[in-house]
């Protein structure tokens, strides 16, 4: 028997090396020059690949697994031979739902009590993850694992998201060997913002491309190269597409296939929705189904004139989902084909949170225009919708769904994404597979489950202990609790026996089947909020583990409010609100939509007014210096290309763009004429341009774009005037012209800086194609020449929106 000091001590990570110290001889070749075999680290033996599948923006009734409308035949298959639990907990958000899913621990403990573009100095709301709450892909990969993450990565602080860095909390630094991703709350599924590890890939013209399918790709990649070159070493993946986030983007064979389906409306649909979930058992017979959350029109008060446009966006979101469901089946099989589906633990989440109630009441075309607080009046608004909607779910559109489908989405459950407090916004459907751990088929686990417990739950299916210390760096408990235990039990009492929640406010506590809760802000409030000492508290009784000591009806779907008539209980559960928030961090309370402004560099007047870049910089947009609603110069150092058969320049291609199809400004020439262009939201292209071709031939050149902004608030237009220097240092003009109408407050969330080409999105036609500049940059810089207009509070709170 090995003595314990040679055992691995995995309690510290990484397992320190151990020298030999055995006896040594003079000569190799002597035969007592035996030593002991070079052993890698692997786990114990047995020890499954752990397969982590997460989706957008689910709510808990949208899947044909949880009683949806939508089929998700992958997850059905999964879910027939594995098992479903029914009463899984997100944290409302997206960053918060993640860090909490990485690290163990709950949101605010690792200071991901909000997104990280919302972030504050407040312990709660850093956006940054602690380096005493290791993630579940450094443990692992410390214990032997291949590991690697594909699709979306919302857990960098925004001031860290450049190509600068630093990378601390990107998620090759975080435990992943391999990541192929974005790094965003959203991103466009044709033209994705995508690195590799921290390398921006930039992405070529391919007429079928769609992220989803490209993840899935690498993935399948991944694995099959594991199993190839390291067979006998078990892997970690992570896949999260930004799929089913707005903008919601699908090929129309995928959209068209629920043509009609959803043609009664959102009020018809969640009845039906309902109706099916009590067939197939996810929720009880006896549950109630919560009234429409206050706000949302029914369906019959809705615009005849928006109905069939209405249709379609649900349509298209229904495609969506199937469509990611298909990708992921895609990964499902290459396990198959490998041969090692069996010891897989794979755990497929269907939603970060509740359905997302961000695509305002009518849904919208251009999501980019409610976030930079272009409210359109309904009669418009209806306008552009109706007249676009062929485009939607295409690269022509950047289009949401409206609320009414949202809530029908979250069904049975009160309210949604952003609603902590209620489950519509906190409970999404988990299948969890596992042939070789898990004996049963087909079963169903109602047993209370956190986002948190997840990593406990994988350290204790593979065998391993809650590590002590990783790099050196003592850790923070573990707050999840591990649910391998119901696994092949259904019947066992549950563990997780008392769970905060807290977004904007909205707050809950669940402890031992009741819930408190109390709704402080909808999702589409900014303004007026009210005092936290007058919110509302709300009692449900929701789950009975103890039949045989309490004698109170479950009401499954908080449903009944028992406040009046149990106040005492109300009271207690209040108080253990309080305890829970100052244990982990919510303290201070924040609702604040308007204030919160996103954080950084581009946000920070004592940062810098100019900013330089060379040929080939890509600079993610929140690094980019702030240009919105102020006069700003745009100076490029360039050598002009010379054509040998003519003897004159014939100059084209970009020298500076930012931003994409959906709002953006770029200097470029086109056939010899110098031009700036600025993309109005995707809704109008400004062009101005120099009066005639370029007059000067070869040779090394300064250009200029000048661009005073004259309007008195956000959003209104400027004069622009390009113009070339003069040897004596002087600038001469060559063009003049007007900007109408510029972004208020951002392009896009996951818009980017480029000089010398620009690639993904292309800014307006005359981008299509090749783009790079035929001659050379040798730099470019962008300097801000005054101070900002004044934004209102409206475009702040839309701006904030849009990163969720």
């Amino acid at each position: 028997m090995p003595l314990d000091r040679d055992l691995p001590k995995r309690e510290i990570l990484p397992i320190p090396d151990r020298a030999y110290a055995g006896p040594v001889v003079y000569n190799a070749a002597d035969p007592a020059a035996v030593f002991p075999p070079i052993l890698p680290i692997r786990p114990p033996e047995g020890a499954p690949n752990v397969l982590i599948f997460l989706i957008d923006d689910v709510g808990f009734g949208a899947s044909s697994t949880f009683g949806g409308l939508i089929d998700t035949p992958r997850a059905d298959e999964l879910a027939a031979s594995g098992l479903k639990f029914n009463r899984f907990h997100t944290a409302a958000l997206c960053s918060p739902t993640r860090a909490a899913l990485l690290t163990g621990r709950n949101p605010h403990s690792v200071g991901m009590g909000c997104i990280t573009e919302m972030a504050t100095s407040a312990p709660g709301s850093t956006s940054i993850i602690p380096n005493s709450a290791a993630s579940i892909a450094k443990i692992l990969r410390y214990n032997g694992y291949s590991t690697a993450q594909f699709g979306k990565c919302h857990e960098v602080p925004t001031w860290e998201t450049g190509t600068t860095g630093p990378f601390d909390h990107w998620p090759t630094y975080m435990g992943f060997e391999k990541f192929y991703g974005f790094v965003a709350g959203e991103t466009n599924q044709y033209y994705p913002t995508l690195y590799d590890g921290t390398t921006y890939i930039e992405m070529p013209e391919r007429g079928n491309y769609h992220l989803t399918t490209d993840l899935a790709d690498q993935a399948i990649k991944w694995i099959e190269t594991q199993k190839s070159l390291a067979p006998d070493k078990p892997f970690f993946m992570y896949f999260a597409p930004g799929a089913t986030h707005a903008p919601h983007q699908v090929p129309a064979e995928w959209s068209d296939q629920f043509k009609g389906k959803f043609d009664e409306g959102w009020d018809a649909v969640r009845l039906a929705i309902f109706k099916e979930q009590k067939r197939i058992g996810v929720i009880p017979k006896n549950a109630e189904l919560t009234p429409p959350n206050a706000g949302v029109p029914a369906w019959d008060e809705m615009p005849a004139d928006i109905k069939e446009a209405l249709k379609r966006e649900m349509e298209i979101y229904a495609g969506f989902l199937k469509h990611t469901d298909h990708q992921i089946g895609r990964v499902i099989d290459t396990l198959k084909e490998l041969g090692i589906f069996e010891n897989t633990l794979i755990l497929y989440i269907l939603g970060d949170n509740g359905a997302s109630a961000e695509g305002t009441f009518l849904g919208t075309f251009n999501e980019m225009m409610g976030f930079n607080g272009v409210e359109l009046p309904e009669q418009e608004q209806i306008k552009l919708i109706n007249d676009n909607i062929d485009k939607f779910g295409t690269k022509e559109a950047y289009n949401h769904y409206a609320v009414g489908w949202a809530q029908a989405m979250c069904t049975p459950y009160q309210w949604t994404k952003q609603v902590a407090s209620h489950f519509g916004g906190t409970r999404n459907g988990m299948i969890v597979h596992w042939p070789a751990g898990i004996h049963e088929k087909g079963g169903l686990r109602s047993q209370f489950t956190y986002v948190t417990d997840v990593l406990p739950t994988i350290l204790e299916a593979i065998g391993l202990p809650e590590p002590l210390s990783v790099d050196g760096v003592l850790q923070k408990p573990i707050e999840g609790t591990s649910f391998l235990y119901t696994f092949n039990d259904a019947d066992a009492s549950e563990r997780h026996k008392t769970q905060y929640f807290e977004v904007f406010g909205n707050r809950g506590i669940y402890h031992e089947g009741w819930t408190a809760v109390t709704l402080h802000a909808k999702p589409w409030d900014f303004y007026n909020l009210p005092d936290y000492a007058k919110d509302v508290w709300e009692l449900y009784f929701t789950y009975n583990d103890r039949k045989d000591t309490i004698d109170l009806a479950e009401d499954w779907t908080q449903a009944r409010n028992l406040a009046a008539e149990m106040p005492e209980k109300l009271e207690e559960l209040k108080n253990l609100f309080q305890i829970n928030a100052a244990r982990y961090n919510v303290f201070p309370l924040d609702d604040r939509k308007i204030e919160r402004m996103p954080s950084g560099p581009a946000d920070q007047e004592a940062n810098s007014h100019r900013q330089r870049y060379v040929d080939g910089s890509f600079v993610a947009d929140p690094c980019v210096i702030n240009t919105f609603n102020r006069s700003f110069m745009i100076t490029a150092k360039v050598e002009l290309p010379y054509d040998l058969t003519t003897g004159t320049s014939k100059m084209n291609g970009v020298i500076l763009a930012r931003g994409n199809d959906f709002g953006g400004y770029g200097l470029y020439f086109k056939d010899g004429v110098l031009t700036f262009v600025y993309n109005y939201m995707g809704i109008e292209i400004q062009y101005v341009r120099a009066d005639s071709a370029f007059p000067l031939a070869k040779g090394t050149h300064v250009l200029r774009m000048a661009f005073e902004y004259t309007g008195k608030e956000a959003g209104e237009g400027g004069d622009v005037t390009l113009s070339v220097q003069d040897p004596d240092g002087s600038f001469t003009p060559i063009g003049t012209g007007k900007i109408e109408l510029t972004n208020p407050v951002l392009f896009n969330v996951d818009a980017f800086l480029m000089v010398g080409k620009k690639t993904g999105g292309p800014l307006c036609p005359e981008f299509q194609g090749d783009n790079r500049f035929n001659g050379t940059v040798y730099w470019a810089e962008i300097e801000v020449t005054g101070p900002p207009a004044l934004v209102s509070p409206e475009h702040r709170v839309h701006a904030l929106m849009a990163v969720q």
